[in-house]
């Protein structure tokens, strides 16, 4: 081949690679629009956590006229309220079964599974569970135009084991993830991402569809006090005393006082697949979560969407109205 033949061929594979890429890039940012009508929707919790859980689970399930509940899944954590990731998960497990009993959604019962009871050892070894299981085979039912919806609210570790599992399922759902900080933040501690960096770094580098809803300094402007809960809560139904009482114990446990107000992060991942002025959002390329609770950045990296604003006031009023019917 002569050098002049060399070049042609060249590039004719550079164009092609970045006609390809660019087709890929624009595929994926369509499957990152609002989905219109009723989707298939499963979520990953670890509801015994925090409160916020409880409140995204039954806003969730009261959200029936958009989102059809398929499975949930217990996910593991590890804090002052649990003895590690296996105690937290089954703990979550069953104040999941306790919450679809205060709502009397004794059916749904049969689709709770119990998540992984540790987080990934590596970012190539998945955490066999029930839940990583049965996301991996129920995700292959759906497709790229009919995908299926994963709200994810706690350590991604049940979704990322079953990408590993399934690397095809990444064409068949579109994840929506509470979790990290922040880009502008000065640093990336958060609670669901620090857990399981290994499985943060996977879902952030696998071109799944993604949308992140960052923690402190976006969604930690989504917060309730004592007395708005007690005036649209109080006394409407079982549910909704329990989650006034458990939210003002956290709340006092966690800062004293008789004047506070409460991150209910959790809801607003449920928030973004329903209709309504809820949050603002863009694309940007997917950052790297690291190992030293840093952010790295790559514009060569494929799109997320990154919700940027809540709509506070809207969506507490959608919250509240649905938690009372």
């Amino acid at each position: 081949m002569s050098k002049d033949e060399a070049k042609k061929e060249w590039e004719a594979f550079t164009s092609a690679s970045v006609t390809n890429c660019q087709s890929d890039q624009a595929k994926l940012i369509s499957r990152l629009k609002k989905p219109e009508g009723k989707v298939d929707v499963v979520i990953d919790t670890d509801t015994y956590n925090e409160i916020d859980d409880q409140f995204a689970l039954a806003y969730l399930i009261k959200s029936d006229e958009k989102l059809n509940l398929k499975a949930i899944y217990a996910a593991p954590f590890f804090n002052q309220k649990s003895s590690g990731p296996a105690d937290g998960m089954e703990k979550s497990y069953q104040e999941i079964l306790r919450v679809l009993t205060l709502m009397g959604k004794e059916d749904l019962k049969d689709v709770v599974f119990r998540g992984s009871t540790q987080y990934m050892p590596s970012e190539e070894e998945p955490v066999l569970s029930d839940a990583s299981k049965d996301l991996a085979a129920r995700a292959m039912e759906y497709t790229e135009e009919n995908p299926l919806y994963v709200i994810a609210i706690g350590a991604i570790t049940n979704v990322s084991s079953a990408l590993l599992m399934k690397p095809e399922i990444k064409d068949r759902i579109v994840l929506i993830w509470l979790g990290g900080n922040a880009t502008h933040w000065p640093h990336n501690k958060e609670f669901n991402l620090y857990q399981d960096v290994a499985g943060a770094r996977i879902v952030f580098g696998c071109e799944v569809p993604l949308v992140q809803l960052p923690c402190m300094g976006v969604v930690s402007a989504f917060t309730t006090s004592g007395p708005e809960l007690e005036y649209h809560l109080r006394g409407k139904n079982k549910l909704c005393d329990y989650l006034v009482d458990v939210t003002t114990k956290e709340a006092m446990e966690c800062y004293g006082g008789s004047t506070w107000t409460r991150p209910i992060w959790d809801v607003t991942a449920v928030a973004w697949l329903l209709d309504g002025d809820f949050m603002e959002e863009s694309l940007i390329h997917s950052p790297i979560p690291e190992y030293d609770d840093r952010y790295a950045y790559d514009n060569n990296r494929h799109f997320i969407k990154y919700v940027y604003y809540i709509n506070r006031d809207n969506l507490f009023a959608d919250l509240f109205k649905k938690l009372t019917k």
